[in-house]
């Protein structure tokens, strides 16, 4: 077992520290000897915290032989996303103006899983502020290159958590998601990842002492990246609460009350009826017939009400709010990073302000609509992605081939705009790539989309952990 540490489920990994089967600083040891070894190749981990994480571990196994009972994540690694803080180090979003901007405190989600025993092992590759793509790269650290193959992009934002996890360098990545951001890399990468309810993980989005404005409040949710869905329910657990730091978050139960069986099942396959790639299609099938087999009620030939709508609200109050701040945020962004935004906008003149207080209250008629739909299925099945994976920087190179990228993206993109939860999960390899669906949920109700997932996990496997290939 001590010669492939990192190839072990989190959980497993942090069931061997408490037992004694190992100790925390092998176990990040072995960690830091596989970062080592594949990184090079993937360039998931920008900053990584090598003395750090041995001294966590350390501490983790004073504890343990003083008696102290250790937490559900005893010394498993984990990385986090360039966007979110760790305490004494650097939250660069990539930018090379923000190199020293070092954190005085851990964000919610970094402390709580280090709360619950797990060692932040270092900060992960993304697209520079988020904002120059999709394709994870950065002006600060470069490109990330997909583990499965560097002609296609590892998807984005949360790109270095996606590729990180795929390789072993970390168990569980920590990212965020506010259309896609934590799905599509967990697509394109063979994992697994989880975007949660809006409000169900506390988090603190702040650059400095200023607060996001409203759609950056309400659209982005932190969540966890893993190779298999049991480890994403053990990281949601101990994610999930509510926090005085974020007064979003709600103290609702991380699981709730069982619901009559067999539970019914919408499968979309073809959001808003836009087109799907034949592969994509097969990918949704393929989890379908799981779910039946599993003993869920599998309803086809449906769409969720409102998509168009959704897709259409969500980007005309994103793109009013990147309107007010794009003078000071474009030099951030380096050589053709300005160009993701400026095709989003397309000439499009921003909302006004009657305009977009009216867009707000559109979101809570979408809202309306969808929990309409969710009450009579309580699951819906979809891609993640309705393309196969693309080449890394397609988004940005002409106003066609961004279309491309944001109408495939649209199911991810109207989920976070509604604010419902949903899981990815890997369905198999196709010419060398892995491809992945999306299980959605009522709000609140993570549990039911983790059980469906963990499902079609068991009857179509686990992809990762694989060797980087060039």
């Amino acid at each position: 077992m001590r010669d492939a540490l990192w190839k072990m489920p989190a959980r497993a990994q942090a069931a061997a520290v408490r037992a004694g089967e190992v100790t925390a600083a092998e176990l990040v040891e072995d960690h830091l000897t596989r970062i080592a070894e594949v990184n090079p190749a993937v360039n998931a981990v920008t900053q990584l915290l090598a003395d750090r994480a041995r001294a966590d571990a350390a501490e983790t196994d004073r504890r343990r032989a003083a008696g102290a009972a250790l937490g559900p994540l005893a010394g498993v690694p984990f990385t986090v996303k360039e966007t979110t803080d760790i305490e004494g180090v650097p939250t660069t979003f990539g930018v090379e103006q923000f190199r020293d901007r070092v954190a005085r405190a851990d964000a919610p989600p970094v402390a709580r899983l280090r709360a619950a025993g797990a060692v932040p092992i270092g900060h992960s590759n993304m697209p520079t502020l988020i904002l120059a793509g999709v394709h994870a790269r950065s002006v600060l650290y470069g490109d990330t290159a997909n583990p499965w193959d560097p002609k296609v992009t590892p998807g984005g934002s949360s790109g270095g958590d996606g590729a990180a996890v795929a390789t072993g360098m970390a168990p569980l990545g920590l990212g965020n998601d506010s259309g896609g951001s934590v799905r599509l890399p967990a697509s394109f990468c063979g994992v697994a990842a989880l975007k949660p309810t809006y409000g169900r993980f506390a988090a603190d989005h702040r650059i400095g002492s200023d607060d996001p404005s409203f759609a950056s409040q309400i659209l982005v949710s932190d969540g966890p990246l893993a190779r298999t869905v049991d480890d994403l329910r053990l990281a949601y657990e101990v994610l999930a609460g509510a926090d005085p730091r974020d007064p979003r978050a709600v103290p609702m139960p991380p699981y709730g009350e069982p619901l009559p069986r067999p539970l019914k099942v919408a499968v979309v396959a073809d959001p808003g009826g836009r087109g799907v790639h034949p592969t994509v299609r097969a990918a949704v099938e393929r989890a379908a017939e799981a779910l039946r087999e599993a003993g869920y009620e599998v309803c086809e030939g449906l769409d969720m009400p409102r998509l168009d709508d959704a897709v259409e609200v969500y980007e005309r109050l994103t793109r009013a709010e990147f309107a007010t701040t794009w003078p000071v945020v474009k030099p951030l962004l380096g050589e053709g990073g300005h160009r993701y935004i400026e095709l989003s906008m397309d000439g499009a003149a921003p909302a006004e302000l009657p305009e977009y207080l009216r867009l707000t209250g559109a979101r809570l008629g979408i809202q309306r609509d969808w929990a309409g739909f969710l009450d009579a299925y309580p699951l819906v099945l979809g891609p993640v992605f309705t393309d196969p994976p693309f080449v890394p920087g397609d988004e940005s190179r002409d106003l066609e081939s961004h279309r491309r990228v944001q109408k495939a993206l649209r199911l991810c993109t109207a989920t976070s705009f509604v604010g419902v939860p949903a899981v990815a999960v890997p369905t198999g390899v196709v010419d060398g790539l892995p491809y992945g669906v999306q299980l959605i949920g009522r709000a609140y109700r993570e549990d039911l989309c983790l059980t469906a997932a963990e499902e079609v996990e068991r009857r179509l496997g686990v992809l990762t952990p694989i060797d980087p290939r060039t």
